[in-house]
């Protein structure tokens, strides 16, 4: 294969100049704007990051789509079909993300190699299922080609800028993260397994940031020489990172709790684990008043989305009601707080109308899912996933706006620190929460004094 022949660089189309459907502008807020004489961009948006943000939500999803449907295979479950589509539905776009930039050729090539590592994830399945050893060794071999070829295809693309060895090393990362996923859920060892999809999914976000470094670095014409690693980029991908796994695992532990899996307490873990590493970070640097208040507020959906799975599956219809109640009472609650934080700058009513956006599209997923409509399930998860997203623009967009000297910097010369070279990408929460942990807590003081004075 002559990789080298087949990448001729053409202008980019539109799709990776704007965010990935379902990803929304940030409304007007972005920070102090561009800077030059080598400080760094507030923007949160601009097509720099745009690019970034995009490519994280399709690699991010592919990690937990990948995951979903290795389960759902291995236990034979009627929904696989619908989550392997889904799955081939996500290459569809990151192929025709590739094709934007490099040409149509290129981007069937990409197809070709990207297809073959989610097909030889099926071959460990089926091995797996079977029981045959030899032929769970030859699928982890095969992965382990299509290490080198992939890498090999990414470094021609980049001219150099993303090195094959270190992708081999990052894309073993990924390879091994998903396969421990799978390997410790059919051993029943369940948080270990959770652990996997967890780390896989964040390590994604690092993939997303070299490759958009990379392509930005190549062609800057065409993104108005904006750069992807700035502090404002990294808190709208950090923001991104937690809304969107929380969505993603949200609709995982509903269809877990309904079919009454015995992996559903790890699932739920998961979930809630997801909305403790928000909560400790901010107890850490700004004590347990403020943390505690914002913990309470968010885990209260959650535990609404638990009541009306509880319902279903009990074919209560007042009790879906009541939950359905109690998620409308959250939504107001949760965006007076946010209004609040932010000085004004989100407003309540737009708030609570995307709070709703995101409760009804989790709905949809498992009502779906439940009644056995899983095209629509996947769909509509899908599009949850992608709305959070949006979540974050928008919460980024506020911040920045709100603490513009904690986003200020000289500009990085090299290339960023991603988890492409071998390391799983850990999220740093350092600038995100020493912001975000000031804001809950003056929350929570002006939510304290509202709730008393309407006690009162």
């Amino acid at each position: 294969m002559n990789i080298k022949k087949s990448l001729v660089a053409i202008p980019l189309s539109f799709s990776l100049l704007i965010p990935a459907a379902g990803v929304v502008n940030a409304h007007g807020h972005e920070g102090g704007g561009s800077h030059s004489m080598g400080e760094v961009s507030m923007e949160v948006s601009n097509p720099a990051v745009d690019l970034r943000a995009t490519l994280d939500a399709i690699l991010s999803e592919h990690a937990y789509l990948a995951v979903v449907a290795m389960q759902k295979g291995i236990d034979g479950k009627e929904d696989f079909e619908a989550a392997a589509a889904q799955l081939g539905e996500n290459t569809d776009d990151l192929s025709a993300a590739v094709a934007s930039v490099y040409g149509e050729e290129a981007g069937a090539q990409f197809k070709d190699i990207w297809s073959s590592h989610i097909g030889y994830f099926v071959d460990y399945v089926t091995a797996t299922a079977e029981k045959d050893e030899e032929g769970r060794k030859s699928a982890l071999a095969e992965l382990d080609k299509y290490r080198v070829e992939q890498a090999a295809f990414l470094d021609t693309a980049t001219d150099g800028r993303l090195k094959a060895k270190d992708l081999e090393d990052g894309l073993k990362v990924h390879v091994d993260q998903l396969i421990w996923a799978f390997d410790n859920y059919v051993a029943g060892d369940y948080d270990k397994a959770y652990e996997s999809v967890r780390e896989s999914m964040h390590h994604m976000f690092g993939t997303g940031k070299g490759l958009s470094w990379a392509i930005t670095d190549q062609f800057p014409e065409k993104f108005d020489s904006k750069s992807v690693d700035t502090p404002a980029a990294d808190l709208r991908a950090d923001l991104n990172s937690v809304f969107s796994e929380h969505a993603a695992l949200a609709a995982l532990a509903m269809q877990k709790g309904i079919d009454g899996t015995d992996d559903f307490e790890a699932s739920a873990a998961a979930l809630g684990g997801n909305t403790e590493d928000l909560t400790a970070t901010i107890e850490s640097v700004y004590g347990a008043e403020g943390a505690k208040q914002f913990n309470e507020i968010w885990s209260s959906h959650i535990g609404y989305f638990v009541d009306y799975v509880t319902a279903t599956a009990e074919e209560d219809e007042e009790g879906k009601k009541q939950a359905l109640a109690e998620l409308d009472e959250y939504r107001v609650e949760q965006a007076a707080f946010l209004e609040t934080a932010t000085e004004g700058r989100l407003k309540a009513a737009d708030l609570e109308e995307g709070l709703k956006v995101h409760i009804d599209q989790l709905l949809m997923a498992f009502d779906s899912y439940a009644e056995g409509d899983y095209e629509t399930a996947y769909n509509s998860i899908h599009e949850a996933y992608n709305h959070m997203f949006g979540f974050g623009q928008m919460m980024a967009g506020a911040v920045v706006d709100q603490f513009p000297e904690n986003f200020a910097g000289e500009k990085p010369s090299d290339m960023p620190k991603t988890g492409m070279g071998g390391m799983s990408n850990s999220t740093d929460y350092t600038i995100l929460w020493s912001v975000f942990g000031f804001i809950l807590v003056s929350a929570a003081g002006a939510l304290f004094i509202r709730r008393k004075a309407s006690n009162n």
